[in-house]
């Protein structure tokens, strides 16, 4: 157990500023506040964004290991406060102690990877004599930093979204602005505290909790030049129109599926679909929120996830044996309890849970969803799983298309020529076969279609929004 501080800074311009301690964030299990952090206030964001226009250009002529050795700082330190990290999002997450020290372990492999890329800035010789006009003529290309970013994280991976936008800045050379949310605003503020430890030119980042109400300029300040913004889709859609000339990155919603086939290893996905499904209480964009099985083993499926379901223990995060914790508030339990009721209403069978206690939600299974239940149409975002039942390959993957969302999706099936079938049809961004589309690796490109959201994550996809291709041509003397 580790003790938190009642008191953390926002960090502007590289330096800790405790300018109030406005914002209270509560322990989500119990419901008390367990610290406070200062608020920006727009003058404070317009600082910060100031100091970012400033440290464009030396972050831009640090050398690449110099940012290299930046990361590398981040790695260590974080190794060293593992237990403090882990807990902080025990607290201010509610999320089941063993699933933080997991996102620990990302936040710090994210923060490796990036600085290993950090010395991967690669261009490109290109041939430009194509005809005769161009003969004597070389091109290449680099690329530079697109200059002062503005990042906007979620609560559900408080670290690990927000490395997968700091740490890629860092690795080019673009200095930053960052609104976490204000529900779990500590790992980034951890962040802060790391990076200024560093070397890093003034106002080359900034960590700013932030009211919605007063972060405006975190997307509308034409001096930015990049958003990357991860959260809802009505939210991250609403920022997109607002943006201006800048850059959109948008990492958004989900209602992810997956098909199990009947040639499936049955045991494996049960165990598969049981952590895809339920892990930190189905708040994330790539939980199992629909499991379509073929007919033949339909019923097998649905016996062996009830009673898997109906004995996850519940209950307080800080525990080693919870496997679900809280909601993120009473106010999002009540909300997924009212779309199983009222799927119930309209038919469905619930199998498993379905009851709701505070910001305690059941994990809940149910087979005979209607498909134009708010259930089944938009994203569940917690621990609901919806069972359905498929003869033909073909309908399957229809189904899985049959969303507005296209982030991720699992197929369990041995037959290589379903897997890439399922790879030219699925509507997606990613596919993962014979797990759940929950799985991400830190280094992959992840992102969606659809209402799901526009860009790639992932070290190196990421380092690409962040930059721009600069071209050079040469000609050659006689």
């Amino acid at each position: 157990m580790v003790k938190l501080k009642e008191d953390y800074p926002l960090y502007l311009n590289n330096k800790a500023e405790q300018p109030n301690t406005d914002l209270a964030v509560t322990d989500k299990f119990t419901g008390s506040v367990a610290y406070r952090t200062a608020l920006a206030t727009p003058e404070i964001i317009d600082q910060a964004i100031a100091g970012a226009v400033d440290a464009a250009e030396p972050m831009a002529e640090m050398a690449n290991y110099e940012r290299q050795a930046v990361l590398e700082h981040c790695v260590a330190r974080f190794r060293e406060r593992f237990d403090e990290l882990a807990w902080s999002l025990c607290i201010e997450a509610g999320k089941p102690i063993t699933d933080a020290e997991g996102e620990v372990t990302r936040l710090i492999d994210t923060f490796k990877i990036a600085s290993e890329e950090a010395v991967r800035n690669y261009g490109e010789i290109q041939p430009l004599d194509i005809s005769p006009r161009a003969k004597g003529m070389y091109g290449m290309w680099k690329r530079v930093p697109v200059g002062p970013c503005s990042f906007i994280s979620p609560f559900n991976f408080p670290l690990n979204l927000a490395a997968h936008k700091i740490a890629p800045a860092i690795a080019i050379g673009c200095p930053f602005v960052m609104k976490p949310a204000s529900l779990t605003p500590l790992g980034a503020i951890i962040m802060g505290e790391v990076l200024a430890e560093t070397n890093l030119p003034n106002g080359a980042f900034s960590i700013l909790p932030a009211s919605r109400e007063g972060a405006d300029l975190f997307t509308t300040d034409e001096r930015l030049k990049l958003l990357s913004f991860t959260g809802s889709p009505g939210v991250g859609w609403d920022l997109k129109a607002r943006s201006g000339k800048k850059k959109v990155v948008l990492e958004l919603g989900g209602n992810a599926a997956a098909v199990v086939d009947d040639d499936a290893d049955l045991e494996h996905a049960v165990e598969r679909i049981i952590f895809g499904g339920y892990y930190q209480s189905g708040q994330s964009c790539i939980h199992v929120q629909r499991v379509i099985a073929h007919e033949n083993i339909y019923e097998e499926l649905r016996d062996k996830l009830s009673a898997r379901v109906a004995g996850l223990v519940h209950g307080d995060p800080k525990n080693r044996e919870t496997f679900v914790g809280p909601m993120i508030s009473e106010r999002e339990a009540k909300r997924l309890k009212g779309w199983v009721d009222e799927a119930g209403q309209a038919g469905a069978k619930i199998l498993a849970g379905g009851g709701c206690t505070g910001s305690m939600m059941e994990a809940t299974l149910i087979e005979d969803c209607s498909r134009d239940s708010q259930l089944y149409r938009e994203e569940a975002f917690g621990p609901a799983v919806i069972l359905s039942k498929f003869s033909d390959w073909g309908d399957a993957l229809s189904e899985v298309n049959d969303s507005k969302f296209g982030l991720q999706a699992g197929i369990f099936t041995r037959d290589i020529h379903k897997v890439m079938k399922a790879w030219d049809k699925l509507d997606v961004g990613g596919i993962v076969v014979n797990d759940v589309p929950s799985y991400r690796v830190d280094n992959m490109p992840y992102g969606g279609v659809k209402d799901s959201g526009i860009g790639r994550e992932g070290i190196r996809f990421a380092i690409e929004d962040m930059s721009e291709i600069r071209n050079l041509v040469i000609r050659r003397e006689n």
